[in-house]
């Protein structure tokens, strides 16, 4: 069986944590993306607002996030 990659994109909110598990009390991507599996590609702070991507695909979250890619990322401040 072929694995299929699934990819969301997720408009972080300013106060939430990049990742699946977090400090107690934090609010979490889990608890807006409730799908099992899906990892953040990267990351941002928790007192920041933005682009973070879900995935499934372990090669393309090492793609993104790995410096060797030197993917760029740009931001606003």
């Amino acid at each position: 069986m072929t694995h299929v990659p699934r990819l969301i994109l997720f408009n972080k909110p300013y106060g939430v944590l990049s990742e699946r598990a977090g400090d107690p009390g934090k609010p979490t991507v889990a608890e807006y993306v409730p799908f099992p599996g899906l990892d953040p590609a990267g990351r941002l702070d928790f007192d920041s607002e933005g682009l973070v991507i879900l995935t499934n695909a372990g090669w393309l979250q090492h793609r993104i996030a790995h410096p060797r890619h030197k993917l760029p990322k740009p931001y606003w401040v």
